[in-house]
């Protein structure tokens, strides 16, 4: 009866009404339901050639250029990434566009079918997620299948994958991943499964865990014709063309001119760049390309109460004119009086972000979240 109540119930929501209801966070990692979900999803999909995106920073940029490319080259395409910005549709990127809302509602009543209702409703918000962009990429030629924070015990880790691009790796989610890069390398690449190849990294523990795996580094190439990307995105690139030599597929570099990289060093004014990035390691990159320019910013920013938000704004500190706290409605938040505390034990100048001046040069930095309230407070400004 109980099992009754819950399939009418699920029947009854569409997927937006539906995934309100699921865990978004992690308290723990259980693998073991994602992978009986599948068990019952594997009879309906044939699953394209799998390219598994893992690491710490670079994913969503990686899988965006590799994804385009593919497309480009006449590939038909899913790119699975996450979190999303603004809308939940940024998330699965079939063939050059974000998924519609009617071919989601069509996946999602799929799965509503496919599988049992317990199994629905221990599934979490990622799980749930991960199996429809599956369900998607059923009879494509490329799944580009971003990890979420994990590698071995990711739910995007359930099906086997091809090969494996890893981006930079470094300490990040300590509480699921380990306290040492070494540990969290393990964990991250024990979800290779055939070839693996290895982007440039700043630890060395990185390559020494690599060397027990089937892996070759990423190759330099000479993109100096391609003009109009952030200088850090240039290794990602490295990764991406390395990937698409051993993939015997031809390269030119002109297919890289129009592709859209949201949220990543994004210039969408003349004074506000937009980036998502959110600990030491990216912000090690980003500050970089305000210094290469010799410019100041004010600094738009907040973060998750367990990333390194001190060593962040250390690093952003030679950059930093002013630091505008965006408050973000997220029991996840580091408390407000702890960043007003860091920012004046670094001396660093702040108040509460208000409005947007034209006279300012805005960086919005500290996570999605930061990033996609911003946009909203912005769109609502110019209506």
């Amino acid at each position: 009866m109980k099992n009754h109540s819950m399939k009418k119930l699920q029947n009854s929501l569409n997927l937006e009404a539906f995934l309100e209801q699921k865990s978004l966070y992690y308290d723990k990692i259980d693998f073991n339901t994602i992978k009986i979900a599948w068990e019952f999803l594997r009879l309906y999909v044939k699953l394209p050639y799998v390219i598994h995106i893992v690491g710490t920073n670079g994913k969503g940029s990686t899988g965006r250029f590799l994804a385009h490319y593919l497309v480009k080259s006449g590939f038909k395409t899913l790119h699975y990434s996450s979190p999303h910005i603004q809308k939940f549709n940024e998330r699965i990127w079939i063939n050059g566009a974000d998924v519609s809302n009617e071919v989601l509602n069509e996946a999602h009543n799929q799965l509503k079918d496919i599988l049992p209702a317990d199994i629905i409703e221990k599934l979490t918000y990622f799980e749930y997620t991960t199996l429809i962009a599956l369900l998607l990429s059923s009879h494509l030629d490329y799944l580009v299948l971003e990890a979420g924070l994990g590698g071995e015990y990711d739910a995007t880790n359930v099906v086997i994958n091809d090969l494996s691009l890893i981006t930079a790796i470094d300490l990040d989610h300590q509480s699921f991943l380990g306290d040492t890069v070494t540990e969290i390398a393990i964990t991250k690449l024990r979800a290779c499964d055939n070839k693996m190849i290895v982007n440039k990294q700043t630890h060395k523990e990185v390559y020494e865990v690599a060397s027990l795996y089937n892996y070759t580094e990423a190759k330099k190439f000479d993109t100096s014709s391609l003009k109009n990307f952030p200088t850090y995105l240039y290794e990602n690139l490295n990764l991406v063309l390395t990937a698409l030599e051993y993939l015997n597929i031809e390269i030119d570099l002109k297919k890289f001119e129009d592709v859209q990289l949201f949220g990543r060093c994004q210039k969408i004014a003349p004074n506000i760049t937009i980036d998502v990035g959110h600990n030491p390691l990216a912000a090690s990159v980003i500050v970089q390309e305000f210094i290469h320019k010799n410019e100041k910013i004010s600094l738009v920013y907040n973060s998750f109460e367990d990333k390194d938000y001190k060593k962040v704004l250390e690093i952003l500190k030679p950059i930093i004119e002013e630091l505008f706290i965006l408050e973000v409605d997220d029991k996840r938040i580091v408390k407000k009086d702890i960043l007003m505390q860091t920012c004046e034990n670094l001396g660093i100048k702040y108040d509460d972000f208000t409005i947007i001046e034209e006279s300012k040069n805005y960086l919005v930095f500290g996570s999605f979240s930061v990033v996609e309230k911003f946009l909203t407070i912005k769109e609502e400004d110019e209506k």
